[in-house]
């Protein structure tokens, strides 16, 4: 017996599993989520122990104590008044995670591109790396300023250049 398409399309509704979203907006991982820790500058923990590395910046380092770079300190510091206990938003690219595990996303405050202000501010560079190219010329105009302003690294750090730059 053949089922009329209405019916078989009712019976396959209140059967199958419901299937996960396909919104680009969340195809990688949560929207939204509480901060449980900040990492550095470009790095945070959110409640549930996810990592999530945000898209285009790259701030200096401070994980290692015997290898903190000039400014690390100061763009963690910024992240972690930022975002520390806040619920922020989290947008996502074309690909998901990277090498070590972490979710790649812009993470957003109150409406603001986190990593942005940092670029702006000059507390880290424009990091892009295909194929996560959303945003490009803002996050790499945002960097020119910051270094012809001579703001943050940009005015405080000599040697090394920062970001090989």
């Amino acid at each position: 017996m053949r089922l009329p398409p209405a019916a078989l399309a009712l019976s396959l509704a209140t059967t199958l599993p419901a299937l996960p979203s396909c919104d680009p907006a969340t195809a990688c991982g949560p929207s939204r989520g509480v901060v449980e820790r900040v990492v550095d500058g470009d790095t945070i923990v959110l409640a549930g122990g996810l990592r999530v590395r945000y898209l285009n910046v790259d701030t200096p380092e401070t994980t290692d104590p015997s290898r903190v770079e000039c400014f690390g300190p100061e763009a963690r510091a910024f992240n972690i008044a930022r975002v520390e206990g806040r619920e922020v938003q989290l947008t996502y690219d074309a690909r998901c995670s990277d090498t070590y595990g972490r979710l790649l996303a812009h993470v957003w405050v109150d409406g603001t591109d986190v990593g942005l202000e940092e670029v702006a501010g000059g507390l880290g560079c424009a990091l892009i790396i295909p194929p996560n190219e959303d945003g490009r010329e803002v996050f790499e105009a945002a960097e020119q300023r910051a270094r012809a302003r001579g703001r943050g690294l940009w005015g405080a750090c000599r040697r090394p250049r920062p970001c090989g730059k």
